[in-house]
């Protein structure tokens, strides 16, 4: 009788094991470091404010957060590599979900929509319209009219399919009247060295990456794309401003593979939302233009899903033929 009472309590156990396995969750999570996947190049806006909120969270995590650059796709490689690997909470992703527009655009294999888990919304990045210092134009309203004027001649380049700036100038072309010639590329970074290698006319840049060629006098911010003016350049007057209505804020967030465990996700939470308030985060973001928009793991959960549904009409309004 003892002996039998004894075999059901290991079954038991072992049964209890599995089930923590399979969910992708132990007791001691993170027992070891946890890799964190930027979804574009380094030195570009989202990399370095990836890298900033990874060093400022490690610490509440108790273990470190390896940043891994995995460019390409504008930014749906790295989402689909996540959507693939175990929900164990040891590699998840820094994204937006404009990615389901591109995987509209270049029919990815998996959907943003229903494929990962949404633990915690984080920072924006915030975006201008650039030009060379040495450039002939003064004002977003020049360039527009020379775009009028000269259509298709204007180069500009965009980090990928989907992306802020690619999304910024289908709105830009669609407002003013004014058309361009789109140059794929696959970081801000790259961007920005090709505009001033000369290669490109002008960028709708993010302002992370190109905040210290502005101060350095090598480029020019000819217009702000958020509601209000940047704080960090506050004589520089936005877009709509000038009497254009294009306005336009990236907001990224941390995701995991579906079906993660609601234990992993509120360790990771908990440590991000930490990180959020450290003072270095706090420098970093107003340094470069880079607003906090915390939203918690239902609520982000949420505003993903409709933030989708967004990108859907916009694919069928700007995009199919």
């Amino acid at each position: 009788m003892k002996c039998a009472i004894w075999r059901l309590v290991i079954a038991l156990i072992l049964a209890n094991v599995v089930l923590i396995q399979t969910n992708g969750y132990t007791a001691d999570f993170p027992n070891k470091p946890v890799t964190l996947l930027c979804p574009f190049g380094a030195g570009g806006a989202t990399d370095l404010t990836t890298r900033a909120i990874a060093e400022a969270s490690k610490k509440h995590l108790g273990q470190p957060i390896v940043v891994e650059n995995v460019t390409g796709g504008g930014g749906t490689v790295a989402l689909c590599r996540l959507a693939g690997l175990k929900p164990d909470g040891y590699t998840v992703g820094i994204n937006a979900p404009e990615r389901k527009l591109s995987s509209l655009i270049s029919k990815i294999p998996c959907d943003p929509q229903k494929d990962f888990t949404q633990i915690i919304q984080l920072f924006g990045n915030t975006f201008g319209i650039f030009v060379r210092s040495d450039s002939p134009f003064k004002t977003v309203k020049e360039v527009i009219e020379y775009a009028k004027a000269n259509p298709g001649k204007l180069k500009h380049m965009t980090a990928g399919v989907g992306t802020g700036p690619y999304i910024i100038m289908t709105y830009f072309e669609d407002v003013t009247g004014g058309k361009f010639h789109v140059i794929p590329g696959k970081s801000d970074a790259e961007c920005s060295t090709s505009l001033l290698g000369g290669h490109i006319d002008l960028i709708a840049g993010a302002m992370g990456s190109t905040t210290p060629l502005v101060q350095g006098g090598k480029l020019r911010l000819l217009a702000a794309l958020g509601e209000e003016r940047l704080s960090n350049f506050p004589e520089v007057p936005t877009v709509k401003e000038q009497g254009y209505n294009v306005v336009y804020l990236t907001k990224l967030g941390l995701l995991g593979p579906k079906g993660m465990d609601e234990k992993v996700v509120r360790t990771l939470h908990d440590a991000f939302q930490k990180g959020m308030r450290e003072e270095s985060f706090i420098s970093f973001c107003n340094k470069y233009g880079a607003p906090i928009v915390y939203k918690n793991s239902e609520d982000y959960k949420e505003n993903w899903n409709s933030e989708c549904d967004r990108w859907q009409n916009f694919y069928e309004k700007y995009v199919k033929k």
